[in-house]
């Protein structure tokens, strides 16, 4: 399946401010849907198949300080839901569990392929973006993993509803001043509201962490 285009940026990318990305992650169909924040304002998207394109935008293109990826960052260890996914369950939101790495891959029809697909994306940004290990985020540039639902449970003290995800996220957006005309699909809210985590946590906004390093974190905004 040919990649997307990604719009002509709508802002420059200015060296005297900085940029982040939110990536929604989906199978080898549905591909990437990235969004760029420069300087937290709406600068450009991209949708692709292609892991090492979208890295190349990330790195190259927009320059991308911090990325936020919906996506797990490690697979299970035992099996189990990994402890950021329990410890998230245990705040009354609800997530997917991360399986073995090799559940991922024997499951009959298929349906862990999107979170294969967010491996190789994380695989592809590691030598330039690797996995950010300690909050708030330092200079370098780095990515981590987050959760549009937890993200929308936190920015409306624990009211977030799966029935009106599309009306709750975009009020988000909306209430941050993002440029909602671009953003024509679940999957370019969500990854416009992952950007703006990333934005948030490259700003050194307190954000909060799921879970531990080396079964990975899940990243919020407090």
């Amino acid at each position: 399946m040919p990649s997307l285009p990604s719009e002509r940026p709508d802002r420059p990318f200015s060296h005297g401010l900085f940029t982040t990305v939110g990536i929604d992650v989906g199978g080898p169909r549905k591909g990437f849907h990235a969004v760029a924040l420069t300087d937290g304002a709406y600068a450009a998207h991209l949708a692709t198949t292609d892991a090492q394109e979208l890295a190349h935008w990330c790195r190259s293109l927009v320059q991308a300080r911090v990325i936020a990826i919906d996506a797990p960052c490690r697979w299970s260890r035992d099996g189990r839901a990994r402890p950021c996914e329990r410890e998230l369950r245990q705040q009354g939101i609800i997530c997917f569990a991360s399986p073995t790495r090799q559940a991922a891959v024997a499951h009959p029809s298929g349906y862990y392929d999107w979170m294969l697909r967010g491996e190789a994306l994380y695989r592809a940004l590691e030598p330039s973006h690797p996995l950010c290990t300690a909050l708030p985020i330092g200079a370098g540039p780095c990515c981590f993993e987050t959760f549009p639902h937890a993200i929308t449970w936190h920015r409306r003290g624990g009211q977030a509803l799966a029935s009106k995800k599309r009306t709750q996220r975009r009020e988000l957006l909306q209430q941050a001043g993002i440029d909602l005309a671009p953003l024509t699909s679940i999957d370019w809210i969500d990854a416009a509201l992952c950007a703006l985590t990333a934005h948030h946590a490259a700003s050194g906004g307190t954000c909060v962490h799921y879970g531990e390093p080396e079964t990975g974190w899940i990243v919020v905004p407090h």
